[in-house]
């Protein structure tokens, strides 16, 4: 699993037409590799944040998807797997702070409810 960061785009305006929007550039890479993880960056600065982010400590979320059913509250995923890396780019990293699972959400595909997180409607 790879997990590309680019900085933030700005918001468009109402005044402008809709414009087909180009992706903003990768800045840095995280990529899980035989239970390691390997982070690319051009700047060093960018590479040690996102090294630290990715540190191998336990990350506590409240993501719903990680409970047992009928519980509540916050959930502490240990390092080693891929639930933990995906765990890692949701909850250190910012950016996204919506999502988790949504089983009412089944109907869409992945990249529509990225785009859906991403617009925040």
């Amino acid at each position: 699993m790879k997990v590309e960061f680019s900085p933030p785009t700005p918001p468009s305006s109402a005044d402008q037409p809709e414009a087909k929007a180009e992706p903003a550039p990768v800045v840095a890479t995280a990529t899980w590799v035989d239970g390691a993880v390997l982070v690319e960056a051009d700047d060093p600065e960018m590479q040690g944040g996102v090294e630290r982010a990715f540190r191998r400590t336990a990350v506590v979320t409240d993501d719903a998807s990680y409970r047992r059913l009928g519980t509540h509250g916050e959930v502490q995923v240990q390092p080693g797997d891929l639930e933990w890396f995906r765990a890692v780019a949701y909850v250190r990293v910012p950016g996204v702070t919506e999502g988790g699972f949504d089983p009412a959400a089944g109907y869409r595909r992945f990249d529509e409810s990225i785009e859906r997180l991403e617009s925040g409607t």
